[in-house]
């Protein structure tokens, strides 16, 4: 759903939307990044994105109203989806990826009068796939992990649960 001169914004920093940031920027596009933690500002810019917005602060959001074509959420999070979808310009697309909890509320006359969309998917099709790995091999689009021993595996969970985890944790084998 992206060309390379959108303005695309990722919402939720973390495992998945780490690595749309990077993807988004390599390919040439203007990111935003929404994020809930402060402390993922400096580590999103330096992903690739442009500016970065706090999806806690209603206030910031609408401050980008009406100024993207993408927005992909990444998050699961309760997000304030009316800022969001007004952060889409006319003829923007919403797109989900990661699994939302709970209904979101659409109003649909703004949607229907902006032309907006939303949609939805869990992964791509293998062809999008093999496309996508060769696109990261040519831009050097890597995932940022930090790794544990294996037998700290207990330890890895718990700070994935905590929300301290930057941005994947690769376990590796110490028996």
């Amino acid at each position: 759903y992206v060309k390379p001169t959108d303005r695309v914004g990722i919402v939720g920093i973390g495992g998945l939307g780490h690595m749309a940031v990077k993807f988004a920027a390599a390919y040439g596009c203007e990111v935003t990044a929404f994020t809930s933690s402060e402390s993922k500002f400096d580590e999103a810019r330096g992903f690739g994105a442009h500016r970065v917005v706090a999806t806690r602060d209603s206030s910031a959001i609408q401050n980008v109203a009406g100024s993207l074509d993408l927005l992909i959420v990444t998050a699961n999070v309760k997000l304030d989806w009316d800022a969001l979808i007004a952060s889409l310009a006319p003829k923007g697309r919403i797109h989900i990826v990661g699994a939302v909890k709970e209904a979101i509320p659409v109003h649909i006359i703004p949607m229907i009068f902006t032309q907006k969309s939303l949609s939805g998917s869990p992964t791509g099709s293998p062809v999008d796939m093999e496309n996508m790995l060769d696109f990261a091999a040519r831009h050097q689009v890597t995932p940022t992990t930090e790794h544990m021993p294996m037998s700290q595996i207990n330890e890895a969970f718990d700070r994935l649960r905590a929300g301290k985890a930057r941005y994947r944790i690769v376990l590796d084998a110490d028996f």
